[in-house]
């Protein structure tokens, strides 16, 4: 199973804490597609758009800034990182990434979740006491709309499909759905389907999901699947330095104002001191951040914990400078990923 490394956003608009400048929204969008492009031409292999539904963030209509990438680059994959499926229409999330997926030529997909950040829920009119069923049912949905085509459907949360034409379809067999699940709960329910699953690790030691990992390749077994073939992504925001102090030094301010400014969805930021920055960019927690050989070892490291065959590393978070957002993705593409390729091959006995 070939070993995918991609970066992903969520076109974050912050103050630069250096400058005090703030990037207008279309600034960072057209950072966001520029970013896309670099990624593309250094041979990274994945390029995702998460939505959070607030004016310090741009990209709240992924499927949309993915066409944009899809029309601007050539070869990388395209997903959502995540799609917040519970608040939207299944049937509308359908016919977006489908179209993504024509005008890519084939490369779309999507990642779904229920959504850490909840703006979405009243935004859209959907209650926030109804989280786990809106999921539970339009994951549903939208897996019986992958799968027939008219479809004859009734729900709870949306009004009855009866021969629906749902259009268009993928431009290949299918379009690739991914769950994004960071609870055993979730971990659970997406090996029940198969369906492969995307872990986000925010902070903490790079083992905390070893569980949920478990979990999920169990229920997947329990429920017929063949779990060797199902696919694991670990997602987790990091900098790939021209050496160790470097990503360190360039990262932390950036990061530690994101954390305050943009993570603040319960009404308060997340202070990080760079003690507690350092440590997470340590060997054994949950950080991408360091020299090309650091996020190396790193990259392999969650490998061998988890068996994952994905990894998107969110660059730049907290408004970094485009140049230095750049110079991270080439070193990736270049320096870090064509290593990490060959060690996950080697260690499969593939020749990836």
């Amino acid at each position: 199973m070939n070993f995918e490394i991609g970066i992903m956003t969520f076109g974050e608009v912050t103050a630069d804490p250096v400058t005090g400048q703030v990037p207008s929204p279309q600034q960072r969008m057209r950072e966001t597609i520029e970013q896309a492009v670099v990624a593309d031409e250094v041979g990274l292999d994945v390029f995702g758009v998460g939505e959070h539904h607030r004016t310090d963030f741009v990209a709240t209509a992924s499927p949309v800034v993915l066409a944009a990438a899809a029309e601007a680059t050539n070869d990388i994959r395209l997903t959502s990182s995540v799609t917040v499926l519970s608040s939207d229409d299944p049937v509308r999330v359908w016919e977006q990434f489908a179209t993504v997926d024509l005008i890519s030529r084939g490369r779309a997909e999507m990642v779904v979740g229920r959504g850490s950040y909840t703006e979405s829920f009243p935004l859209f009119g959907y209650d926030l006491r109804d989280y786990a069923d809106l999921f539970r049912e339009k994951l549903s949905l939208l897996l019986r709309i992958r799968e027939q085509n008219p479809l004859t459907w009734s729900g709870r949360f949306r009004a009855p499909l009866v021969d629906a034409d749902i259009a268009p379809r993928p431009a290949g067999d299918t379009l690739p759905i991914w769950v994004g699940a960071g609870s055993p709960a979730s971990a659970i329910s997406t090996g029940k389907l198969g369906l492969p699953m995307a872990m986000p690790l925010l902070l903490g030691p790079m083992n905390s999901h070893v569980e949920n990992a478990e979990l999920y390749r169990s229920s997947a077994r329990a429920a017929g699947h063949d779990a060797t073939a199902l696919r694991i992504s670990i997602n987790a925001h990091g900098f790939v330095g021209s050496s160790s102090q470097h990503a360190r030094d360039t990262m932390y301010p950036y990061f530690a104002t994101g954390m305050m400014e943009n993570n603040h969805q319960r009404g308060q930021g997340f202070p990080i001191s760079r003690a507690a920055f350092e440590a997470q960019a340590s060997p054994a927690a949950a950080l991408f951040v360091g020299s090309p050989q650091e996020v190396i070892d790193k990259l392999l490291g969650y490998h061998e914990l988890y068996g994952v065959s994905r990894a998107l590393i969110q660059l730049g978070f907290g408004g970094m400078p485009q140049d230095e957002v750049l110079a991270a993705i080439e070193r990736l593409g270049t320096e870090v990923a064509p290593v990490v390729r060959r060690e996950v091959a080697a260690r499969e006995g593939s020749t990836g």
